[in-house]
């Protein structure tokens, strides 16, 4: 793997991480690319674009009915079915093939998780999802309890989770790897590898020790990182 020097690489990596999650019968997946600001349609539009497999009946749902309705005037070269998610009352029929989320929030977690669900052995993708917003899904047992049912279960396939100068990266089937250039201009390296998607507080000691020794520190580079490393963690 090298590492994504853009979002359209990032994209295709994604893609390619879906196609081998799917291929070893994984069904209940997850892809992230958590660039700030960056808006989830354009996003979904490409990685779509390059995943025509999933079958001929799919569905993608949205938020809210007005985004889905963009999407259905945008996007020409896709086939799938484009839906708010709240906008059938049955959303999951026999001949659907797979289902997408497009940036689903707390909101929709319900939902979600209900077509997940119903969906059985049939794929399920979430395309960078912010379920895990302990402010509006709970804290104390039901926020354990919708994890442990659902949230957990989910199969990070790809992730892009951006430092300062570098980024978290997990590609399946590869292990989490830590990233990081040395100075503005070096080349990005392979800082570790985790099993497990890495804690806040494991990436804060391995980049501690980096930024400590470096001549010239940019003003409050692990301050800027704190935000990061407290959603990680959630």
């Amino acid at each position: 793997m090298v590492f994504p020097d853009s979002l359209e690489m990032s994209i295709s990596q994604a893609v390619e991480a879906t196609k081998a999650a799917i291929a070893d019968h994984k069904t209940l997946l997850q892809v992230e690319i958590a660039i700030p600001e960056l808006k989830p349609l354009p996003v979904a539009q490409q990685y779509l674009s390059q995943l025509p497999n999933l079958g001929e009946n799919v569905k993608v749902f949205f938020s809210d009915t007005g985004a889905a309705a963009l999407a259905r005037h945008q996007w020409q070269d896709i086939s799938y079915e484009l839906r708010g998610i709240e906008e059938l009352i049955d959303p999951v029929q026999p001949e659907n093939d797979a289902f997408v989320f497009i940036a689903p929030t707390p909101v929709e977690v319900g939902k979600v998780e209900q077509i997940c669900s119903q969906a059985g052995d049939r794929v399920c993708i979430l395309l960078n999802p912010k379920l895990e917003d302990v402010s509006i899904v709970g804290i104390g047992m039901a926020g354990r309890t919708l994890r442990e049912r659902f949230l957990n279960n989910i199969e990070s396939c790809y992730s892009f989770l951006p430092l300062e100068r570098g980024a978290v990266i997990r590609s399946y089937p590869s292990e989490w790897q830590i990233w990081w250039a040395e100075g503005e201009e070096g080349e990005h390296q392979i800082l570790a590898t985790e099993e497990s998607r890495p804690s806040g507080e494991r990436i804060g000691q391995l980049l501690a020790s980096l930024t400590a020794t470096e001549e010239i520190r940019k003003p409050g580079l692990l301050d800027n990182m704190q935000q990061f490393w407290k959603a990680l963690t959630q």
